[in-house]
């Protein structure tokens, strides 16, 4: 570290500190108190340790999403370290941050969800009975999608001709292996904080992938490495704009968007990428007002999201966002474009 980067506060903005640490402290505090929870004999705390994990881990992937646009830590190896344990908590481990990161600002940049597997084309290319009990198991709510792009990304590096990815084998092993020695040992000890475990991981992915579906209806574009996106449409700000969407957990009790790290509030994210967590609310509320038209509540999308489980694993577009109260029910939603699997 230079002796000009030794100067840095260690926070980027100065009202930074107090939100940031209690943020950070609830992830770390809600991941070991949820874990231990799993193992005591009571079935109503096994199940309060489930949730407080499952969402200590929601908030650990958002914090990963703020450690990649830098507006935590001033010095961007410390975004980088801890984006690092975030990813060891929400089990995104397997891809180097960096890689995240830049594949994450491609979607703020090119305006697109710039997607590194295509999960509808490789379900297409595989036998009838494969796709079927992909979508048996997202009838019944397992997020399969997501488990396929997880351990595509760990298959990755053994797979691939590409020797950037293949030199990442050792470390993708010994990742494998000490997770794998982890959760054998606490299958040792309870079997029920194993299955818990991964009930709380399960929840996580099905909360990111619920918030994720309905905020663009951006193009997708499978872009490994330095793949550009086709320039077939003026993705200018206005477009931007236009696809993007703030679905907020609570319009009338902003409070509630804490609860994912105000992660809802997503035209005001990509109006200024920069702005911290913290302020999004205010930001949204200086930049829309209460009357935005972009602004689908959750409770709007409960129903599609249930309505739509299937159509969207496999359709070719997100569907239409119409005018009107019920203007969510053709929103079918995107599927597998999570920043936790990006390589």
């Amino acid at each position: 570290m230079t002796a000009t980067a030794k100067k840095k506060p260690l926070f980027r903005y100065t009202d930074g500190p107090l939100p940031n640490t209690l943020a950070m402290s609830y992830t770390l505090f809600g991941y070991v108190a949820g874990v231990a929870l799993l193992f005591v004999a009571n079935p109503w705390l096994n199940a309060l340790g489930t949730l407080l994990l499952a969402h200590a881990m929601v908030i650990a992937a958002y914090l990963i999403h703020e450690f990649a646009h830098g507006t935590i830590f001033s010095v961007p190896k410390h975004n980088q370290w801890a984006g690092n344990v975030c990813s060891w908590m929400a089990g995104s481990c397997y891809a180097e941050f960096q890689d995240l990161r830049k594949k994450h600002m491609r979607h703020h940049v090119d305006r697109a969800d710039v997607i590194t597997f295509d999960s509808k084309a490789f379900l297409m290319a595989r036998p009838v009975w494969v796709r079927k009990l992909v979508l048996a198991l997202e009838w019944a709510y397992v997020p399969a999608v997501e488990l396929i792009m997880h351990g595509y990304v760990i298959a990755l590096p053994f797979v691939t001709g590409n020797e950037k990815h293949r030199a990442r084998r050792g470390q993708v092993a010994l990742i494998f292996a000490l997770r794998t020695a982890l959760f054998a040992i606490v299958g040792l000890f309870s079997l029920k904080a194993l299955v818990l475990y991964a009930v709380a991981w399960m929840i996580m992915l099905t909360v990111l992938r619920f918030a994720d579906a309905y905020q663009h209806t951006y193009d997708a574009f499978a872009v490994l490495e330095e793949g550009s996106v086709p320039d077939d449409k003026p993705r200018d700000r206005a477009y931007e704009q236009q696809n993007t969407y703030s679905n907020v957990v609570s319009a009338r009790w902003p409070v509630l968007n804490l609860l994912l790290l105000n992660f809802s509030f997503h035209n005001a994210h990509h109006e200024k990428p920069v702005a911290p967590w913290y302020r999004l609310p205010k930001l949204h509320e200086e930049l829309y007002g209460s009357t935005y038209n972009q602004v689908i509540p959750m409770r709007q999308l409960l129903a599609p999201f249930h309505r739509h489980r299937l159509k969207r694993v496999l359709s070719d577009d997100y569907g239409v966002v119409s005018e009107g109260p019920n203007k969510a029910e053709g929103f079918y939603g995107a599927v597998g474009v999570s920043f936790l699997t990006a390589v």
